[in-house]
């Protein structure tokens, strides 16, 4: 069976309370033999850091550009003490999930942006990759790269255009590919996943979140009384098999391209 590695899995979320250790044994058996769980906020930094160690994972420590307006301009020297405090353990990977996002409204930009580049500063610093978050919100986002460059990392759950794509690449990125490549009407999506070099993807699932198109359940069954599937890490070997489909290779090629290119993007992993 492969081993995959699911680069960016938020099994802190409260969706996993009731079963989060059941969660992760059945991820286990389906040979995802690691996760990657991306701290969002000063709230959970010692949830994703516990759980990594008790789990056997890695984990990322960041500010997500969704809680900027909730965070405390404090929260950004803690940060810098947390990672330096933690800077030996192997299980931290990278400083994440930060980034961007121009989709959902009502958020500051000014404040994402100054998140985020304090975020990459203290990459710089600590030597670390980074897990982008990435909405709407690219170009910005390699601007921000170019003129604070870092060690490279992930662009998570990508959907960028094809020149994005290559852009991040150049400046030391993989690019995520998770649950949303499996829906058919995602065209530009999939053709990304077809045609970029096999050296620039790692998988995802982004658990609890973006599911899967065998998970989905539309509004209207929704307002019909379905209840949300939950995605879970387990799901990883089924999402790869789409895109070792849509590549033309089989899903051995591509656990051990993909494991190859996570280890590259967060060094730690290896």
């Amino acid at each position: 069976m492969p081993a995959w590695i699911d680069t960016h899995c938020h099994l802190d979320a409260p969706e996993f309370d009731p079963d989060r250790g059941a969660v992760r044994a059945q991820a286990r058996a389906q040979g995802v033999a690691r996760c990657v769980i991306p701290a969002v906020e000063r709230a959970n930094w010692d949830a994703v850091r516990a759980l990594a160690h008790q789990q056997g994972d890695s984990y990322a420590l960041g500010i997500h550009p969704l809680y900027t307006g909730r965070a405390q301009d404090a929260d950004l020297d803690l940060l810098a003490q947390e990672l330096q405090r933690h800077r030996a353990d192997p299980r931290l990977v990278a400083v994440g999930e930060i980034g961007l996002d121009y989709f959902v409204p009502g958020l500051d930009a000014q404040r994402q942006q100054r998140f985020y580049r304090a975020q990459l500063q203290l990459a710089r610093r600590f030597d670390l990759p980074v897990i982008l978050h990435v909405r709407r919100s690219a170009d910005q986002l390699l601007k921000g790269l170019r003129e604070l460059p870092v060690q490279g990392g992930i662009a998570h759950a990508f959907n960028g255009s094809l020149q994005q794509a290559r852009a991040f690449i150049a400046l030391g990125f993989k690019l995520g590919f998770g649950g949303a490549v499996t829906f058919d009407r995602a065209l530009q999506l999939r053709r990304l996943a077809a045609e970029l070099p096999l050296d620039a993807l790692v998988l995802e699932t982004d658990a609890p979140d973006i599911p899967p198109h065998w998970l989905y359940v539309t509004a209207a069954e929704r307002a019909a009384g379905a209840a949300p599937a939950r995605n879970t890490p387990a799901e990883l070997p089924r999402i790869a098999a789409v895109v070792a489909g849509l590549r033309g290779i089989t899903p051995e090629e591509l656990a051990q391209a993909c494991h190859a290119n996570a280890c590259a993007a967060l060094p730690r992993l290896a």
